[in-house]
């Protein structure tokens, strides 16, 4: 019985330390980048404009790139990209993995319970893509009871569900649209400024846009909770990078807009 006491004793204090320490290191998490002299970031590499690779040199560029390394820029470290699918992004904060993930991130009531958001750096509209040949979706509403082609964990796949659709999980943008050509899906959500990008790489696709959202869908840096003063320090750089002119000019360079404004 000793001997279980003193067990229960020990992992309690185990517990109590790692809580601490955790605690201590969300508080000291900008003081702990800058001494390690580099921000890890969290991001898919498969999400053009956003987040890919040149097709020439295999370089990881984007809209989403540039304005990570210009925020990091701003803290004074350098970036340190790590890829990894949609679904895994935001469960890698939990983890420890990196220290935010900027990846066109949606801002929900959902995610902000459980996690922070800087101010937005994008702006855009939400849009059902469907095949060329589908005229029994012209709406929103129209996808109620059919299948929509989603990243499981996206703002897309909560909106679709909102309207009543049966979503059939995928890794990315590029596969569920493949599933929609391919008539495994009846609809795919996404950003209308991903579905031009898309179109400008794929201009005979068999695919349109039948209905756009009326709502701003925001995208900000997510952060876990309890980093105030990295949140604070992320969001100083992204005010200088918008006075400044700077995520005006990478949206045009990679979008031909600017949607770094509402």
């Amino acid at each position: 019985m000793k001997k279980l006491f003193v067990f229960g004793l020990v992992l309690v204090l185990a517990v109590s330390a790692f809580a601490g320490a955790k605690k201590e290191s969300a508080a000291n998490s900008l003081e702990r980048i800058k001494a390690a002299g580099e921000l890890v970031i969290g991001i898919e590499g498969t999400y053009p404009p956003y987040t890919y690779h040149d097709a020439a040199t295999n370089k990881l560029i984007g809209y989403d790139v540039e304005v990570a390394e210009a925020i990091a820029a701003k803290l004074g470290v350098t970036p340190k990209f790590v890829e990894s699918k949609w679904d895994s992004l935001i469960i890698g904060l939990d983890s420890g993995l990196w220290d935010t993930v900027i990846n066109q991130v949606g801002v929900t009531a959902e995610r902000k319970e459980k996690y922070d958001f800087t101010v937005p750096y994008t702006y855009t509209h939400g849009v059902v893509i469907v095949r060329a040949d589908n005229d029994g979706i012209k709406t929103f509403e129209d996808l109620n009871g059919k299948s929509s082609a989603q990243t499981i964990t996206s703002n897309w796949a909560q909106l679709g569900e909102r309207y009543g659709a049966k979503i059939i999980g995928t890794d990315g943008f590029n596969e569920s649209v493949q599933l929609v050509i391919d008539r495994r899906a009846d609809a795919t959500i996404n950003d209308d400024v991903t579905f031009a990008d898309y179109l400008k790489e794929h201009p005979e696709s068999p695919t349109k846009v039948v209905a756009t959202s009326t709502d701003v869908t925001e995208s900000a840096v997510i952060l876990a909770k309890n980093q105030k003063e990295l949140l604070d320090a992320i969001n100083k750089a992204l005010s200088e990078l918008s006075a400044d002119g700077t995520l005006t000019r990478l949206s045009q360079k990679y979008l031909n807009l600017d949607v770094s404004k509402r």
